[in-house]
């Protein structure tokens, strides 16, 4: 039996809410619920809020596993970076390393758009590289396929 088809825009939807819900995170230590709550019906409309919900609880509770993964290719403390870079950094690498349904290509190019989005001028040409750089350790045999 074939595994549903999910739509590119629901996921796009779910990780702009995604990094949002994240960076929230970050400047207010919310807890998963509350967080879930803020995202209702206006951000996640049309959006895959199941992807949405499992990929922040993912991040909230394995973001001590997730820094050391991208930490060595930055070129300053995790802390340094900018608050929206780290919340990119850490929701890609997540689906990197957890979400194997989602081609390691179709990661790193969505959250570089993001970074063009709403990152600083030219912080998606870093996040490209680091999640590049991520991407070979945790999923190398996919990229060299």
């Amino acid at each position: 039996m074939n595994a549903p088809k999910v739509s590119t825009w629901a996921r796009r939807r779910a990780r702009r809410a995604l990094l949002q819900a994240v960076y929230a995170w970050q400047m207010t230590a919310a807890d998963l619920d509350d967080l879930v709550a803020q995202f209702s019906d206006k951000q996640l409309n049309r959006a895959d809020i199941d992807y949405f919900k499992s990929c922040l609880q993912g991040v909230l509770t394995d973001v001590e596993a997730l820094d050391p993964l991208f930490g060595p290719y930055l070129d300053r403390s995790i802390g340094d970076l900018d608050h929206v870079e780290r919340a990119i950094l850490r929701t890609g690498v997540f689906e990197l390393k957890n979400r194997l349904d989602v081609p390691a290509r179709v990661v790193i190019d969505e959250w570089v758009e993001l970074a063009k989005s709403f990152g600083a001028e030219e912080s998606f040409r870093y996040v490209n590289g680091v999640l590049d750089r991520v991407a070979r350790d945790v999923r190398g045999a996919e990229l060299e396929a």
